[in-house]
C-alpha cells in the first residue's frame, strides 16, 4: 500500500550532523501519520520521532532540543535533521508510515557516530 525509501545515513564524527529522508509512494492519502524509530544492536526498536499530517511532533527525550522531524506534503517526504549528534545515537533508522488498518517500515539507514 504505501513504500517508503530512506536515505541520507552515514558516518560522521560526535557533535557532527546528518539528515535523513523518507520517500513515500503508493497510496500516500491513507498516511496520517509518520516517524522514524532506531535500533542499536541488542536494543529494542525505539521511537525517535514523529509528526502527524496536521503537523503535531513528539520527540522521544533523548533526541529533545537536537532532532527535528519535518515534512513536505508536495514531496511526500518525512526529513530528520540530527545536529550534535553523539555515539549513543549510533543505530539503523527506519521510516514508518502509519494509516487506518495498516503500517509500513522502510529498509533502514545506518547512522554511526564515532567519539
Amino acid at each position: 500500500q504505501v513504500q517508503l525509501v530512506e536515505s541520507g545515513g552515514g558516518l560522521v564524527q560526535a557533535g557532527g550532523s546528518l539528515r535523513l529522508s523518507c520517500a513515500a509512494s503508493g497510496s500516500i492519502f491513507k498516511i496520517s501519520a509518520m516517524g522514524w524509530y532506531r535500533q542499536a544492536p541488542g536494543k529494542q526498536r525505539e521511537l525517535v520521532a514523529a509528526i502527524t499530517r496536521g503537523g503535531t511532533t513528539n520527540y522521544a527525550d533523548s533526541v529533545k532540543g537536537r532532532f527535528t522531524i519535518s515534512r513536505d506534503n508536495a514531496k511526500s517526504t518525512v526529513y530528520l535533521q540530527m545536529n550534535s549528534l553523539k555515539p549513543e545515537d549510533t543505530a539503523v533508522y527506519y521510516c514508518n508510515a502509519q494509516g487506518l488498518g495498516f503500517g509500513s517500515w522502510g529498509q533502514g539507514t545506518q547512522v554511526t557516530v564515532s567519539s
